[in-house]
């Protein structure tokens, strides 16, 4: 639970800004720590698309509607105009999602749908902000079994996903679910944007518009 004692001794506008700033820092250790392994993340993700995989992104919670983001960027568009990218978001049929849940338990929901729809050189993007939730990890070890790359976004110590992800984008300044989900946005807007503009341009045909 939150210290309120401090918090009350300043302004609403006060906290706000320190907010801003402990985000800020955050990110911009990300981006020290981890920008190169984006950057390769992003051209896994290119090289499997290219080769004919996709994408299949889960999590629980935030990192659920992040999950749902990314596939609607990627089978939408971000920033470039481009044909649809195949990525899947795990987390968006609530009849896979309760069925599982009901039949198997909920740590099987997502691993389940990984068995289903998962092949050798997919990737998985798994998505915890502490790297330890069950369902996350079972899926992950469902995708390493079938020979599928795992790109995870983590928060902290990075948890047990880190030690099952080729890649993990760990934000280890975060203390709190609120500021890791803020930069795992930065990194999956990031990821979408370095797919379309280095790892695919070009790719379909013609130049990508911006």
């Amino acid at each position: 639970m939150a210290d309120l004692s401090n918090q009350q001794k300043k302004s609403a506008h006060d906290y706000l800004s320190d907010t801003a700033r402990e985000t800020a820092a955050i990110q911009q250790a990300f981006l020290l720590e981890e920008g190169a392994r984006l950057v390769h993340a992003a051209e896994i993700i290119g090289a499997s698309i290219r080769a004919g995989g996709k994408l299949l992104i889960l999590g629980n919670g935030g990192s659920a509607a992040d999950a749902q983001h990314m596939a609607a960027e990627m089978v939408g568009k971000l920033m470039i105009d481009r044909p649809a990218l195949p990525a899947i978001a795990l987390t968006t049929d609530s009849s896979n999602l309760t069925a599982i849940a009901n039949d198997y338990g909920y740590d099987r929901v997502f691993a389940r749908q990984v068995e289903a729809l998962a092949r050798k050189g997919d990737v998985v993007l798994a998505i915890s902000t502490s790297g330890n939730s069950p369902s996350v990890l079972h899926a992950v070890e469902a995708a390493r079994g079938l020979g599928c790359r795992i790109v995870s976004l983590t928060g902290g110590s990075g948890g047990r996903l880190k030690g099952l992800s080729e890649i993990c984008l760990n934000v280890s300044l975060g203390k709190n679910s609120s500021r890791i989900q803020e930069t795992h946005i930065f990194a999956i807007h990031s990821l979408v944007d370095l797919v379309d503009r280095y790892y695919l341009a070009g790719f379909f045909g013609g130049p990508v518009s911006p």
